[in-house]
């Protein structure tokens, strides 16, 4: 991708039905949300990007399902169907309040480099979401204090981060925190479908 990318420009993108991309997605593909929650609002304005949430597709060939590897506020690590953020949001029997892009790195991972990532992602299912992370990003930022503290909870950005990692792909961060945006801007990520 390599640049960032304003409301207005993710909007001018075609929106393709899940139902025809669902076969084309894979394992390690990723998610980016651009929200327009309250909550989704100060990520957004606290990181001066359009993305507020970041997921990685975890894709079962032998059941057919395509879910999502995510750190979500309130409730922490977990696996969901990526069609519930499109059908039944929240348990809202309505889609996600926003935009959706899945996009893909670039680079050829081999299928034991996935899975060691996914499984890293998938052995910390339940840990708690960072609830104060963003808290201290925002306190970094406004007092520009470069400590970042290491602990067992999660972000978003963090998970998808770290699931890379284990997978040998280095995401590369100026910043204190790592953002929904620097991994968008990573030059080995490509935009492929917008689906909400």
């Amino acid at each position: 991708m390599a640049s960032a990318v304003s409301k207005e420009q993710i909007k001018k993108m075609p929106v393709i039905p899940y139902e025809k991309i669902r076969s084309q997605l894979k394992t390690g593909d990723i998610v980016f949300c651009s929200g327009s929650y309250a909550f989704s609002g100060a990520i957004q304005k606290l990181t001066k990007s359009v993305w507020s949430h970041v997921a990685v597709v975890y894709k079962d060939e032998e059941l057919g399902r395509v879910l999502m590897l995510e750190a979500e506020p309130q409730i922490g690590i977990r696996l969901i169907p990526l069609s519930n953020y499109l059908q039944n949001y929240k348990g809202t029997k309505r889609s996600y309040k926003g935009q959706l892009v899945v996009a893909r790195l670039h680079q050829d991972l081999s299928k034991e480099q996935l899975n060691k990532g996914v499984s890293f992602g998938l052995d910390a299912l339940a840990r708690p979401y960072d609830n104060y992370e963003i808290f201290r990003i925002m306190i970094r930022i406004l007092f520009r204090i470069s400590k970042r503290e290491r602990n067992k909870s999660y972000i978003c950005s963090e998970l998808v981060r770290d699931v890379f990692a284990k997978a040998g792909v280095i995401i590369q961060y100026k910043d204190t925190y790592i953002s929904p945006n620097h991994i968008w801007v990573d030059e080995r990520v490509d935009g492929k479908y917008r689906v909400l």
